[in-house]
């Protein structure tokens, strides 16, 4: 009895999943429609795209961000945050020295960027300047944060880029650091008379400090060329703006 009603309830299952017969001539109307269909929406798209061809496409969510006072009201806004917040200017321990090197651009940014970054000596990207760990260095630090990255160098660091890249100015001319006697003529009077004491008054900051890093050119730093080819490949190889503490040895070692 029961077999006979499973075997019933198949058939009837099997009569409910035939699929409804369409005539040959509806189902050909269907193709022509739907391929008309389809060469109407490509005409309009070419139509289209020969409109906008030579018209000049704009982003305004993008030109909004890239306009010159949002980034001027932006650094208004992060300074202004400074001042409110005094931990921010706090004096790291256990270090006096540290290097700094701008990894960004500041077209458009405010003009206090502007002067602080002049005065720093950090006209072109990529290039890095030693300065002393102070209150007040601290708080111009601060100021150009967002666009260059700082931290504490070692000796080894320190030998390597002024032994590399060291470049003296004297009488507004750039000269490379290989004769011991411009040195002693120029800073001889600091107590510094070759290159190894240049060194070691960089490396370990004493009251002339800014006398003997002002005798020295920025130092102009490299990358490979194939990272220098798009905004992701840079910051792939440089990295983030900010404080990154005694990791600014490995990025020395990177670009010397």
């Amino acid at each position: 009895m029961s077999s006979s009603r499973c075997s019933g309830n198949m058939a009837e299952q099997e009569q409910r999943k035939k699929i409804p017969l369409v005539p040959e001539n509806l189902l050909k109307k269907r193709k022509a429609y739907q391929a008309l269909k389809a060469t109407q929406a490509k005409q309009a798209l070419l139509d289209k795209k020969e409109q906008n061809k030579g018209k000049k496409l704009k982003f305004k969510r993008l030109e909004w961000f890239l306009h010159d006072s949002w980034r001027q009201q932006r650094d208004r806004v992060r300074l202004r945050r400074l001042e409110v917040k005094p931990h921010g200017l706090e004096v790291p321990d256990k270090h006096s020295l540290a290097f700094i090197v701008r990894i960004q651009r500041i077209n458009g940014v405010s003009s206090l960027v502007q002067r602080t970054i002049a005065r720093l000596r950090l006209k072109k990207i990529l290039s890095g300047v030693f300065f002393r760990v102070t209150p007040q260095t601290m708080k111009t630090l601060r100021i150009v944060e967002p666009y260059v990255t700082w931290g504490f160098p070692n000796l080894k660091s320190v030998r390597e880029l002024i032994l590399k890249r060291g470049q003296a100015k004297v009488k507004n001319k750039t000269i490379p650091l290989t004769d011991n006697t411009v040195i002693e003529e120029h800073l001889g009077k600091y107590g510094v008379i070759c290159l190894e004491d240049l060194i070691h008054e960089i490396a370990f900051p004493g009251k002339n400090f800014q006398a003997i890093s002002a005798f020295l050119r920025p130092f102009h730093l490299s990358m490979a060329r194939h990272a220098t080819k798009n905004r992701v490949g840079f910051l792939k190889e440089v990295g983030l703006p900010g404080y990154r503490g005694e990791r600014i040895n490995q990025l020395i070692r990177q670009l010397n």
